[in-house]
Parts: C-alpha cells; structure tokens; sequence
C-alpha cells in the first residue's frame, strides 16, 4: 500500500463527490435559501446524513477492519463467515430502529430540533420531510459494510466514489426546482431515499467477488459477534465525534431563526478538507497499520504513523490559513447567489471562520483514533469523545443567549482541539507513537510554507477584490483560480524545501 497514492485516489473521488455537493447546495441555497423551508429540510437532510457520516467517514470501518483483517489472515473462509454475521445483525438492528423513529418521528424531531416548536407549520414540514429521508439511513450503513470490506483489501476507489450518487440525484432533482415549485423539499427528500438504496446496490455489484450477502434471520451471536458490537458503539461516538458536535449545534441552533442554514453552509465548506486531510487518511491508514499491528512490526508502524501525521499537518495547516483569510469571500463565491442574501453570507462566514481554528484538530482526531482503533481499542477515544461532547454542550448552552448562533463552532473548535490533545498524550504516554527525527523538521517547513503561500493568497485577495464582492459575476471563477494558483504555489514550495518529496509518491508501505 502506498499511503499518498491511495489517499490520493480516496481523494479524488471525495473531491468529485465534494464539487457536486457544492452545486447542490448552491442550487438549494438558489431555491430555498436560509428561510424556514431551508431550515425544515436541512433538519430533515443533516439526521439521516449525520448517521451517514457516522457510518460511513471511516466509523464503521474502526471497529470493523481490525477485526476482519484478524480473520483474514486466518483465512477467507473465516472473514466471508465473520462478514456474514455482521451483516445479517447489521440489517436488523438498523431496520429495527429506522421502524421505531419513524413511528415515534414527532417526538425524534422534537429532540433534534426543539426549537421548532415555536412555528407549528415548520416543525411540521420537517416531521413529515423526515419521514421520508430517515430509511436513507438502513441503505447507508449497509453500504458502509460493503465500503469497509473494500477498504480492507486496499480498494478505496468505489466506496470513496459511492457518496457521489447522492449528490447527483439531488442535483437531478434540482434542476427541475421551477416546475417543482412548493414541491420541491418533498421531492428532494425522496431523493435522498432512493439514493441511498441505489449507493447500496452499487456497492454490492463492486463488492461481490470478495463477499456477496446472504440475507438471513439466522445470526451464529458469537464472542466474534459480541467483541466487534462492543467495539462499533464506542466507535462510533468516538469517531463521529465531529459530526456529533455539529448534531449537538444545530440542536441549539434550531431556537434562532435561520441559524441552522448558516451552520449548514460553513460546515460544507470546512468539511472539504477535512474529508482530505483527516478522513481520507485515517480510512486508508487503518487497514496497513492493523496488519503491521498484528504482525507487531514496530518499524513499519512508526514509519507508516509519522507519515500520516505528516501528510495530515501537510494538508490541513494551509487550508485552514486560507479559510481564515477568505472566510467571507469564499463563502460568498460559493453560495452568494439568489434567495441567499449578503447577511446569510456575513453570518455563514463568520460561523466558517471560528470553525476554520478546529480544522487542524477535526483532522488529528481522525489520524490519532486511527492508531488506538488499530490496536483494537476503541474504549479510550470513546472516554475523550465524552468529555468533548460534555465540553461542547456545556460552553453552547451558557454563551448562547450572549453570542447567538456563533458559539456553536467556537464551542465546536474549542472542544476538538482539547479531544485532539488528549488523544496526543495518550499515544505518546503508550507508546503507541513515537516521533521519527526528521518530522519536527518537516513540520517547521510545513508552517513556513503554508505561512508564505497564506501571505500570497493574502494579497491576490486584496488585488482581485472588485471580482470577489457580492455582486461580482466573476466571484467563482476568480476565488477558484486564485486557490488554484495558492496550492500550485505550496507545492512548488514545497518541492523546493523538500517538505514535500517527490518520492514519496511511489513509496510502499
């Protein structure tokens, strides 16, 4: 496995998936924009794909390689049998409760979002729209098995490319919003719905020479069985732990009027990088370091986790530079047309940029749980991811009647940083990582590049600004080719200072 390849490939298609994502939130944003429409659908959309994300953004696989990759190397017969047990009491727990939320959704909806209860008519269109899009979530955690058993045998490129068949269909939909007209939220929810299930289908057809499903109501609850669930639950939260803070801000969220679209908006942009520089690497990671974990090959394990970390500062330091830079105008250029104002511009930026501080740590909470999940662990970042959510709540609910919807990524950053610190001093206290000697030096390159290249973009910003404001017709164009040019400009830097090597492309690890 070559881990800057592999990301790479795992990255592209998150990148595809990513792009189609911005055109369909620039169309809903076009069509809904920040009203109370929006806010009801968004509700609708974010609990299902906050469960897709849980799933499917390297969670499931956490609890899942590990144990299959232990099975593996005993042999195929083995991992095809395990596999089988899981999916077969995957199906029904998740069917089981996608049945129970839809008969008691009122009260699901109230707990998500309690704040609608003011407006009777609003809190009724997201009961009815989430009704609709909550069987999304039995097709995605499906697809997130078959996309784990992928991911286990190093073959990124179709569960990566999968999330792209959401976006498209919504996209479909959207582009027929003018004869859809007050049917539009409806139709965009069944969407989600029947994406799901084809992302599922899509999956299986990929996955089927390795392992293909035999439903059955027959489940062997073995010690197997009961080590990995015990494993997936704590996983989950810990994992996810991002997505759950954000679940957590659009609760509170939800008693201020459009606060929930603003928050939506900047979590699309920020959530780019972060699906580069902390998911894609923790899920391509996972699957070598477990092998060389269970090999107890202590060198390969060092060198395969300090390249991680490396790549992972590599990529995020510098985005999150320029998201501090251009919050405004880059939210603006993105989503700055039509029903979404320069107000919900001003207020989604200002959301991006405090959330743009905890990029770094959204990023490192993914690498370093990688390294606990691969030694079967999945107790300890549990624990932390508590006391982060605790922290989060807790700094949401006493700033929130001072700053509003703003404390929601304060808290949000705050929180992630103080989990990415804890989860540093545990690995290091056992041992679990070890700094290699040229890493401090890679990592002063990494800020020293990314500070000039940061300093570059800063003054094309400044120069181009006529084309950046909100009225501009060239505002995407302009912030697109100025990135460009920024990431053209790092790389060259970096090449240049070897933080960066050449090499390193067609390394194996």
């Amino acid at each position: 496995m070559n881990l800057i390849k592999s990301t790479g490939t795992f990255s592209f298609f998150v990148l595809i998936s990513r792009i189609l994502g911005y055109l369909r939130d620039v169309l809903i944003a076009i069509y809904l924009g920040s009203g109370p429409i929006a806010d009801a659908f968004f509700v609708a959309f974010r609990i299902p794909n906050t469960f897709r994300r849980l799933f499917s953004e390297g969670t499931f696989n956490s609890a899942f390689v590990p144990s299959y990759m232990k099975e593996l190397n005993s042999g195929k017969k083995k991992a095809k049998i395990f596999a089988g047990n899981i999916f077969n009491f995957l199906t029904l727990v998740i069917l089981f409760f996608v049945l129970v939320v839809e008969i008691f959704m009122p009260w699901f909806v109230f707990l998500i979002a309690p704040g609608f209860t003011e407006n009777s008519d609003k809190l009724d269109m997201t009961i009815n729209l989430t009704r609709i899009t909550f069987p999304f979530l039995l097709f995605v955690s499906l697809s997130s098995f078959f996309g784990a058993i992928l991911n286990s045998h190093n073959k990124f490129a179709a569960a990566s490319a999968a999330p792209i068949i959401l976006n498209i269909f919504l996209i479909i939909t959207l582009f027929f919003a003018n004869y859809l007209k007050d049917e539009l939220v409806i139709f965009l929810s069944y969407a989600v719905t029947i994406s799901g299930l084809v992302q599922l289908l899509f999956l299986i057809f990929y996955t089927r020479k390795i392992y293909f499903p035999a439903v059955s109501f027959k489940i062997n609850y073995n010690t197997k069985l009961k080590f990995f669930f015990r494993k997936l639950i704590p996983s989950i939260f810990s994992s996810g732990v991002t997505q759950i803070n954000i679940l957590v801000g659009t609760i509170i969220a939800s008693f201020q009027a459009s606060a929930v679209s603003y928050l939506y908006y900047a979590d699309r942009i920020y959530q780019i990088n972060l699906a580069i520089a902390g998911i894609a690497i923790g899920t391509v990671l996972l699957p070598s370091l477990s092998k060389y974990v269970e090999k107890k090959n202590e060198k390969k394990i060092k060198f395969i986790q300090n390249k991680s970390l490396e790549l992972c500062l590599f990529l995020s330091i510098p985005a999150t530079l320029a998201l501090l830079i251009s919050s405004e105008e880059i939210t603006s250029a993105l989503f700055g047309y039509g029903s979404f104002n320069q107000t919900s511009v001003k207020n989604s930026a200002y959301a991006l940029y405090w959330f743009s501080f905890g990029l770094p740590a959204f990023a490192l909470i993914k690498v370093f749980s990688s390294y606990i999940f691969a030694r079967q662990n999945t107790k300890t970042p549990f624990i932390f991811s508590i006391y982060s959510v605790i922290i989060n709540i807790s700094l949401s609910l006493y700033y929130f009647d001072d700053l509003g919807f703003i404390i929601i990524p304060i808290a949000t950053t705050i929180s992630s940083w103080l989990n990415a610190l804890m989860l540093f001093i545990f690995i290091t206290k056992k041992k679990y990582f070890e700094f290699e000697n040229y890493f401090i030096i890679s990592i002063v390159k990494i800020i020293l590049n990314s500070t000039i290249t940061a300093f570059i973009f800063y003054k094309m910003i400044n120069f181009f600004n006529d084309f950046l404001v909100y009225e501009s017709q060239y505002k995407l164009v302009t912030i697109i080719l100025l990135v460009i040019i920024t990431f053209i400009s790092y790389i060259l830097l970096s090449i240049i200072t070897k933080a960066f090597k050449i090499s390193d492309i067609t390394l194996r690890y």
